[in-house]
This record gives structure tokens, sequence and C-alpha cells, in this order.
């Protein structure tokens, strides 16, 4: 009798021990399994997700007479923290004056430093393309959209003004565009500056600005 109750206990045993086994290399495979489709949704089909990137100090130039024309230089840093290739269509600028709540617009022409001549002869903006977990950094002039723009000088008093910077990619169609605002102050005016040379636009902060896409 006894010796039937250990042969019981035995296989009861080892069925405990088998089932165990099998939970366990089943939790194995299943943590193997979902590790291989993260690394793939990460690797390969997560979404494009731009972020825009504006630092401390931006320049503005204002160099012709009797013309609505203005430039404004910013550095613009573009990341992917997606996996998929985006593109970059367009960069838009709008400028405002809090004290007036005037708004002037400016789209992106130029790559490259500011100069009088580069009106006439800059590298021109192009769409920027960018491939999964990549960057890009450039130099990017933005010029009054039109003669239509008002006022003729949007910057002039020394005080802060709002920037809101719209980027348009090929992935719009699925959300909306990448808005970035900031606020950056002018300090000093003078015009004798803008032949050769550019005004300095501050934060209060010193601190970069920085905004993704919307999901």
């Amino acid at each position: 009798m006894a010796e039937g109750i250990v042969k019981i206990d035995s296989e009861s045993s080892a069925r405990k021990r088998s089932l165990v086994t099998h939970w366990i290399s089943a939790a194995f495979s299943a943590a193997a399994l979902i590790f291989s489709a993260y690394s793939l949704w990460e690797s390969r089909l997560k979404q494009s997700d731009l972020r825009v990137f504006v630092p401390a100090v931006i320049e503005y130039s204002s160099p012709y007479q009797n013309s609505n024309f203005e430039a404004i230089i910013i550095p613009v840093t573009i990341s992917n923290e997606g996996a998929r290739t985006d593109t970059v269509l367009s960069l838009e600028l709008d400028v405002t004056d809090p004290k007036t709540n005037q708004t002037k617009r400016f789209y992106a022409a130029n790559f490259g430093r500011w100069s009088a001549e580069r009106t006439r002869g800059g590298q021109p903006f192009a769409p920027i393309a960018l491939a999964g977990y990549s960057s890009r950094t450039e130099t990017v002039q933005f010029y009054t959209r039109g003669e239509d723009e008002q006022p003729p000088q949007m910057i002039r008093e020394e005080q802060a003004y709002r920037f809101t910077m719209t980027l348009r990619d090929v992935a719009n169609d699925q959300r909306a565009p990448a808005t970035l605002s900031f606020e950056r102050e002018l300090l000093h005016y003078d015009a004798r500056a803008f032949p050769n040379g550019t005004l300095w636009l501050y934060p209060k902060d010193w601190h970069t600005a920085s905004a993704g896409a919307a999901p």
C-alpha cells in the first residue's frame, strides 16, 4: 500500500515538474516573440516622428528701403525619431507683434548664412529627406511672403516678438503639422547693421525651443 502511494506521489510530482517546465518554455517563447515584434516595430515599422529645434539666438535683417522685405535667419535642427523615412516639404514662419497683435508671414527661401547677396544667389530651400532615426541641421533664411504682407517692417521696436514655425511633411495627411512657438527679444535696433550684417534676437530664458509633430 505504501509503495502504491509513493508511486502515485512520484507520478504527480513528475507531472507537476513537466507542467512547470512547459509553462516556463511557453513564457520564454512568448517573451521572445514580443521582443522580436517590438524590435521589428522600432527598426522598420514605427511611423516617422519629426521634431524641430531652434537655438537661443536668431538673426534679422531689413536691408532695403521702401520695401516690405525682411529676412529672419534661423539655424534649424530637424530629427526623425521614427523608423520610416520622411520628407520635410516646407517650413513656414509667422511673426507676431504682441503689442499690436499684427502677424506677418514668411517662407523658407534659402539655406546658409545671410548676406544681402544671398537674396539673389543663395542656395534655394529644397525638401529635406530624413531617414529613420536621423537628423539634419541647416541655417534657414525666411523671407517675407509676398508684397502684400504688412506691416512693411515687423521687427523694429526693442521688445519681444512671438514666432510660430510650421513644418509640413509628406505624412501631414495622417497627422497635424509640427508647430513650434517661441519668443525672441530685440535688445537694440540699429539700421546701419543691415547693409553688411544682421541684428540678433535673444530669448529671455536663453533656452533652445523644441516641438514635435502632433500624433
